[in-house]
């Protein structure tokens, strides 16, 4: 990922915070085939490793469990993101040398893609993966409301991923390159948008 330096996030905890926020992620492999990308939910064990690692499933027909990845494996994580107008610029007004841009917060988690389908470790991910998700319920579901043996089959049907991140690379692009009234204009605009996403990134934007 290109990360200029005014839009570069190396602090591991922030970055961290941002692959939680994200929900889904997109894994890529290279493979003697060509890449492959899946959406997955995934969750993170932060101490696991320098950088953390982490956990997932995904379908056993899927083949991109079944080729064998070349190198490193990636995943995708993106936070909030927002199209950008030169009309909220101050600088608009001054000299009208503004062009559109896109703000957005990308983490690239970088590591080995393991699969493995042994049915205990495959339990914990999918316990672990909806306890995350389900929490926040006022009823939440949990994998043992299910009848066990209904589980089991259910297990049959996946890859358990583990990808211990050997590297990470942050990008926080929030219209840090701009003055502050700029800056200020772009907050204001994005505040009143209809989007959720961009009401997150207007929270973003340095003051």
């Amino acid at each position: 990922m290109y990360v200029p330096p005014a839009f570069r996030e190396d602090d591991l905890p922030a970055l961290h915070g941002v692959m939680r926020e994200a929900r889904l992620a997109n894994l890529v492999t290279a493979t003697e085939e060509g890449l492959l990308a899946t959406p997955l939910p995934l969750f993170l064990m932060p101490d696991e490793g320098p950088y953390g690692t982490l956990y997932g499933h995904l379908a056993r027909a899927n083949p991109q469990g079944k080729l064998v990845p070349t190198g490193e494996a990636m995943a995708l994580f993106m936070g909030p993101d927002a199209y950008v107008t030169p009309s909220w610029y101050a600088s608009k007004r001054e000299h009208g040398k503004v062009v559109p841009t896109w703000n957005y917060v990308a983490v690239h988690a970088y590591g080995p893609a393991e699969f493995f389908d042994d049915a205990d470790r495959l339990l914990d991910v999918v316990t672990r993966l909806t306890r995350l998700h389900e929490e926040v319920r006022p009823e939440p579901w949990a994998v043992t409301d299910a009848p066990a043996a209904f589980i089991r089959a259910q297990l049959r049907g996946i890859l358990g991923l583990r990808m211990p991140i050997s590297r990470i690379e942050g990008k926080r692009k929030m219209s840090q390159n701009r003055s502050a009234e700029d800056r200020a204009g772009v907050a204001a605009g994005l505040a009143t948008s209809e989007r959720v996403s961009d009401r997150a990134a207007a929270a973003l934007i340095p003051g």
